[in-house]
């Protein structure tokens, strides 16, 4: 009988809340802001707020915090949309901030009818200076007292456009002398001239992010708002809004964002990448990205066990990527078929093996599958590929693969003992010559013959070749937003190594997109979707074992 999980705090809270029947029904969002990809990061906040539902019933909202029509795009929705869908979470209802312009236009007006918001003339660099410093107040403008009817006024102008981009601003009026940065009457609308991604050109003022988002968790009756730490000090800004307005008073809570070793997390830093070409897209197998890991070959499963295992908490850390990849290495090992690739090929010659003869062995799919994971046919032949690593002219102590006068097993199939090599013009070992023992064929050896080693073979007749991109981690220190200078000045050079004319056996030419592999002793691959029917490219997953050695 497993061990029952203890709660985490936001667990405990909702727990407690359902039990005095403050809340009869549990009500969730994810907000992302269309500007972006989303990361490994959002994966957290994903399956917590999903998550959450699931566990304690009620619903999930999807909301597009769509309030910058500069930075936002219709791709990015999709994207993020089938992100979350992939992770495989279902939300009830589909919206967006940009739903509630008009609705929060009205609460701007209320609040400046109550006295609680003035339109500013003051350039942003006079705000800056006005809002003073955490260790001495702000001080009032000449605007902060203007009357409500000339407020009111104003910023029904400031909606049809009369102004341009910069020239005010509406602020909510709280207090210039608050310990609390965030309460020094911050600003709630400001003009912006651009298109918007769903509205168009209806509105050219936008409201910003503190005043959008409690009051649209409201509105969707939110009963749990959660998020990340970095809004901690919002949260008093968040409730203000709320009483003042007299809405439905939806909760924030926060928790630790995911800070993961070897990469970036912002967006901002991850689209710089994209721009600048350091890296093939948003989706390039390297990145952080729910797209990038997807393509990768990460599962669904792999990241909800991940960010099951980091767990929710109160205090920011600084994850091991190495705990995401042995979360992929546990889940592909029950999954994942294996199959025989050689990346670094010799060739390797059976002397006494018929000549023209060929033969159909048979291979285990996946011993690790509880259906055993079946059986694949594998052809054989006189003329193999083997790995050049699995030979050895001179052999060091206890090696066990090939090297003249050794004998190895060649899985799947025979013993085979080498005789001779052959050099090509550089000096380099280009062909193996090795006689085979026709008894010893695995599944009916009767050679008693007992060797050490077992190495991995394509035939030559019959392969397949590939290109197998392998990568590794995308920067060569564990926090480069914690380093000095660029960023990007840490980008590991070797976290892409593009390897041609791998040889593969046949059947993976009919691989999906959706297949997982074990390349045997070489680690988990995927398919590309850069491969074509006449060129097909493997991406590396992850290797076998954690082999980073920064």
């Amino acid at each position: 009988m497993s061990e029952e999980k203890s709660l985490n705090f936001i667990e405990e809270i909702i727990e407690n809340d359902l039990k005095s029947g403050k809340y009869q029904t549990l009500v969730t969002r994810f907000p992302p802001e269309p500007n972006g990809y989303l990361h490994i990061g959002h994966a957290k906040a994903i399956c917590l707020n999903f998550g959450l539902t699931q566990k304690y019933g009620g619903y999930t909202n999807l909301r597009f915090d769509d309030t910058n029509p500069v930075t936002e795009k219709t791709e990015y929705v999709n994207s993020q949309q089938e992100d979350i869908k992939w992770l495989g979470f279902e939300w009830k209802n589909e919206l967006y901030a940009s739903d509630y312009f008009g609705q929060l236009y009205q609460f701007a007006v209320k609040l400046i009818e109550k006295g609680l918001a003035y339109v500013d003339h003051s350039t942003a660099e006079e705000i800056a200076l006005q809002k003073g410093t955490p260790t001495e107040p702000g001080v009032d403008n000449v605007y902060r007292n203007r009357s409500v009817e000339e407020n009111l006024d104003l910023f029904n102008r400031m909606k049809n456009g009369e102004f341009e981009d910069g020239v005010c601003t509406l602020r909510a009026k709280i207090d210039m002398a608050s310990p609390n940065m965030l309460m020094r009457d911050p600003i709630i609308y400001r003009i912006k001239h651009a298109s918007h991604h769903r509205t168009g050109n209806e509105w050219c003022i936008y409201p910003m992010y503190d005043f959008a988002h409690g009051q649209s968790d409201s509105i969707e009756g939110i009963t749990h708002s959660i998020c990340t730490l970095e809004y901690v000090s919002h949260r008093e800004l968040y409730d203000w809004f709320i009483e003042k307005l007299e809405i439905f008073p939806s909760k924030q809570y926060e928790f630790a964002r995911l800070n993961l070793t070897y990469t970036v997390m912002s967006k901002r830093k991850l689209l710089q990448l994209v721009n600048e070409k350091h890296v093939a897209g948003w989706d390039d197998p390297r990145m952080p990205t729910i797209s990038g890991l997807r393509r990768r070959g990460y599962t669904p499963e792999s990241i909800r066990e991940f960010c099951e295992r980091i767990g929710i908490a109160k205090r920011e850390n600084l994850i091991e990527l190495s705990l995401l990849e042995f979360c992929i290495r546990e889940d592909l090992n029950k999954k994942a078929n294996r199959v025989m690739a050689v990346l670094d090929p010799i060739k390797l010659v059976i002397t006494n093996y018929p000549e023209g003869k060929d033969e159909t062995l048979i291979g285990e799919n996946n011993p690790e599958a509880e259906d055993k994971g079946g059986m694949r046919e594998i052809p054989f032949s006189k003329e193999l590929w083997i790995e050049r690593e699995d030979f050895m002219e001179e052999p060091a102590k206890k090696w066990f693969r090939l090297a003249p006068g050794a004998m190895v097993r060649l899985k799947f199939a025979y013993i085979v003992q080498c005789d001779s090599f052959e050099k090509d013009e550089n000096g380099n070992v280009k062909t193996i010559y090795c006689t085979y023992i026709p008894e010893s064929k695995s599944g009916s050896d009767t050679s008693g013959i007992n060797v050490k080693g077992t190495i991995h073979w394509v035939s030559a007749a019959y392969a397949k070749t590939a290109t197998v991109r392998q990568y590794d981690r995308l920067f060569t220190v564990e926090s480069p937003d914690a380093e000095e200078g660029d960023f990007k000045d840490y980008l590991n050079p070797q976290s892409m190594e593009v390897i041609e004319n791998v040889y593969i056996e046949p059947h993976l030419a009919n691989a999906n997109l959706s297949d997982r592999y074990q390349f045997i002793r070489k680690g988990y691959f995927c398919l590309d979707k850069d491969s074509t029917e006449n060129h097909l490219v493997f991406n590396r997953v992850v290797s076998l074992k954690d082999s980073w050695k920064g």
